[in-house]
């Protein structure tokens, strides 16, 4: 059995606190370890805030979110109309080995959801980007 969570968000920062609250409630729901919802906020925070930062030019827009959680594993796709952006290919790649002040500010955003994903996979499709991430539950 599955638990599927849909959002509609606007390209706003202070809509972060909406994805956390509900991924909170799905949490305490489904009795996921803190490690887990830690890890989820953190995806949808570095993600949301590429769509909501960069993805349009200007104006309030809107993008989705899917969850759909299942016994071993969670899916998360991050569906936007904006800018195309392939988090495998368009992310650079940081630096981790350089010394912390002689690394740019920024950039580590879709290094940490690489790390933390099982599987992340992207596709442009009918003008939308398409990011779909595998976060295993155990």
């Amino acid at each position: 059995m599955s638990t599927r969570l849909a959002l509609r968000i606007a390209t706003r920062t202070e809509e972060l606190e909406r994805i956390f609250a509900s991924v909170e409630s799905l949490a305490e729901q489904e009795d996921w370890p803190p490690a887990l919802t830690f890890k989820v906020n953190l995806v949808l925070e570095e993600l949301g805030l590429n769509v909501i930062k960069y993805a349009y030019d200007e104006g309030t827009h809107e993008f989705d979110i899917t969850l759909i959680s299942e016994a071993d594993v969670l899916t998360i796709e991050i569906t936007d109309d904006g800018r195309p952006f392939n988090p495998l290919v368009d992310g650079r790649e940081p630096d981790t080995g350089a010394a912390i002040e002689d690394r740019p500010i920024g950039g580590l955003g879709i290094h940490l959801v690489r790390e933390m994903t099982e599987d992340l996979q992207y596709r442009r499709e009918h003008s939308r980007n398409h990011s779909t991430m595998v976060i295993r539950k155990s």
